[in-house]
């Protein structure tokens, strides 16, 4: 009784047609019928949850579906794929919805949604999990730490493991276990003609090389084994924090005191805004060796400059992950401009420090993401992603409240980024945004771009799975 009055409410709010953003209009017969198939929901304009369920981090992105299927398993997905195939419907494909691009929310068409899809199990004889792609990093870690162990996530825990993973995945164990992707094992895909597969490295191995890096040009994933590492449950974390005019002072010492720890040892910088309104710089701290140790290693850090605040003590490992959520909440606009730079130059930092005291916004951030050790040591073309050096992923992070102010925050973005574009080499895939076009792309790949192309040709000739960072089928 309740799913025939649930189909005939959705009958009646769905009128006689649903337009899909291409040539394709539905009639309500066909879109009752692929609702039906579903275990999930099938949200569309003027459902209760259909708001919710379109909101992604970036609040500046505000596109509306056509329809939205909240899969709850892999025959969801499989039926949506097919159903978005036979009608010529635009694609996107929802994990955490953590892309600053807000890429997994498309203007009409279909969304289909993996947040629902959570089931985690953790296998202590062989270290591994079996991951499902709903997940955000919160979750996972909640479950791999009952057991003592972690693998390379993100550094704010409500972003979800799938769009970290299949770019490539930068996070604070990076230096002693690799990136995330360097510790995936193999994954469950559904591919753009309704396939279900499974790849990794022997069964489908281009696929599975072109998934570690390449995003989401070749099939949605619904779930990841990973390899998992002892770590914690208490680590060394937190921060060193000195005014801001000691920033060129301080950057000078980190870009040196970087280059030089050990892989146990993962620190990044940031230049952002105190809770009391002014600005500071901050050495971000995680030790994952014995912490009989950690302090020692720290030690040239703690006597540096004159701080703040320091905040570095033992803590559990998920409030290491957590430490910059408060920073990076849902609902706030965003507009990033990211690179890699091998050096930190006196003439960079220079510039980064005259930015960062004309900042339009306090809630705008400059982070250094420092690539080290592990994650280095793997052959550029071992995996899709391939710039494999010690450097830093450096972003410029634009953030405000206000809608009518975002001209103000993007043009300050643009010109910073102008600025400094002369001194980058490359770009890490996940920190793109909206108006970064092929080049940038192509430059996130380096050597493996041609291959790239060459595996999206053959698993998807029809650039299906196009509303993404996009590897075309041609220039």
């Amino acid at each position: 009784m309740a799913l025939k009055k649930r189909k005939e409410t959705f009958m009646n709010d769905l009128h006689a047609t649903t337009i899909t953003g291409t040539d394709t209009v539905l009639e309500a017969s066909v879109v009752e019928e692929f609702q039906v198939s579903l275990r999930g929901q099938l949200l569309h304009q003027g459902d209760n949850s259909y708001d919710e369920a379109r909101q992604v981090w970036n609040r500046m992105i505000d596109r509306k579906p056509a329809l939205i299927a909240r899969c709850a398993g892999v025959a969801d997905v499989i039926n949506a794929v097919n159903f978005a195939r036979t009608h010529n419907l635009l694609v996107a494909v929802r994990g955490g919805g953590h892309s600053v691009a807000g890429q997994a929310v498309c203007e009409n068409g279909l969304m289909i949604d993996l947040s629902p899809m959570k089931g985690i199990r953790v296998d202590m004889a062989t270290r591994t999990v079996r991951a499902e792609a709903g997940l955000t990093w919160a979750e996972f870690d909640l479950e791999t730490q009952a057991f003592g162990l972690a693998t390379t996530g993100g550094t704010v825990s409500h972003t979800g493991i799938a769009g970290l993973t299949l770019g490539g995945g930068v996070g604070w164990l990076m230096g002693k276990h690799g990136l995330t992707c360097d510790n995936l094992l193999s994954v469950d895909l559904v591919t753009a003609d309704g396939q279900f597969r499974t790849a990794n490295a022997t069964k489908n191995p281009e696929l599975f090389w072109a998934i570690r890096g390449g995003g989401g040009n070749f099939g949605i994933v619904t779930s990841f084994e990973f390899q998992l590492h002892p770590v914690g449950p208490t680590v060394l974390g937190g921060m060193v924090l000195y005014p801001i005019t000691q920033a060129r002072k301080v950057l000078l010492f980190y870009r040196d005191y970087a280059q030089n720890t050990p892989e146990d040892l993962t620190t990044f910088g940031a230049l952002m805004t105190q809770p009391d309104g002014n600005s500071a710089i901050a050495v971000l701290v995680g030790w994952f060796g014995p912490l009989s140790e950690g302090s020692q290693h720290i030690k040239p850090l703690r006597q540096f400059g004159q701080p703040l605040a320091d905040t570095v003590k033992p803590i559990p490992y998920c409030q290491l992950q957590s430490m910059l959520d408060e920073g990076a909440p849902f609902g706030w606009h965003r507009y990033w401009k990211s690179g890699y730079f091998k050096e930190l130059s006196d003439e960079f930092i220079d510039i980064v420090i005259d930015y960062a005291e004309k900042k339009t916004s306090p809630l705008s951030a400059m982070f250094f993401y420092h690539l080290h050790g592990a994650c280095t040591r793997v052959s550029p073309e071992a995996t899709a992603f391939g710039l494999r050096e010690s450097q830093w992923d450096f972003d410029i992070s634009s953030q405000w409240t206000e809608p009518t102010e975002a001209e103000q925050h993007i043009a300050w973005t643009r010109d910073f980024w102008k600025a400094i574009e002369p001194f980058s080499h490359g770009v890490y895939v996940n920190h793109l945004d909206t108006d970064d076009g092929a080049s940038r792309i192509r430059a996130a790949y380096g050597v493996n771009y041609d291959r790239l192309v060459d595996i999206k040709r053959k698993y998807d000739p029809n650039n299906f799975f196009r509303h993404n960072k996009n590897i075309p089928l041609r220039e």
